[in-house]
């Protein structure tokens, strides 16, 4: 079995007590293959005396914050051009009040203009964010347990191993010497 740990969510109507600390969880390491789980807290799967993610996991985490880094920087241009917005909009009504009606339909068509140009401004901005970022899609989370927990997890395998083969020797009546039939 290798030390290959993937992380699972399960509802937490179905959480069970943590290997470690018996507080209930609904965070689950599984083998890959199905073989063995057990139930973790989150909080020993930042320990990292307990488990290490692995290197894809590691690269993954950096490209989440790296999206993380951009979405803000998204809201904060979105941020600067409402703000912008807002100013062009009172500037636009101290106008207003001083001119007449052949300058107002004037005015409206340049305002128009601005805020369509202002807009094209903001969404290239945003395109340049985004063409930045590759794709992100979040997968399973890899964890390698440090060596003394998986010998732990090894040997709760094999002692589990041992005991179902004990159970079937004392099922099976062959495994038992026959009684004696020439006493006295």
């Amino acid at each position: 079995m290798e030390n290959i740990w993937h992380h699972r969510k399960v509802a937490d109507t179905a959480a069970k007590g943590c290997m470690i600390c018996y507080k209930p969880s609904s965070s689950v390491l599984i083998t890959p293959d199905s073989k063995d789980f057990f139930y973790i807290c989150t909080s020993h799967l930042k320990d990292r005396n307990f488990a290490v993610p692995s290197e894809d996991e590691a690269k993954a985490a950096e490209e989440r914050k790296k999206k993380e880094e951009l979405d803000r920087a998204v809201e904060e241009v979105k941020k600067e051009y409402e703000e912008k917005l807002k100013r062009k909009k009172e500037k636009r009504k101290e106008k207003d009040e001083k001119k007449d009606g052949k300058d107002k339909k004037e005015t409206k068509k340049e305002e128009e203009q601005d805020d369509a140009q202002d807009e094209k401004e903001r969404d290239e901005k945003i395109k340049a964010l985004t063409k930045q970022d590759p794709k992100f899609e979040e997968g399973p989370r890899i964890f390698t347990l440090q060596k003394h927990f998986y010998q732990m997890r090894l040997d709760k395998m094999r002692n589990a191993e041992m005991a179902r083969r004990n159970r079937d020797r004392l099922r099976n009546p062959s495994t038992f010497p026959s009684v004696p039939k020439d006493l006295p």
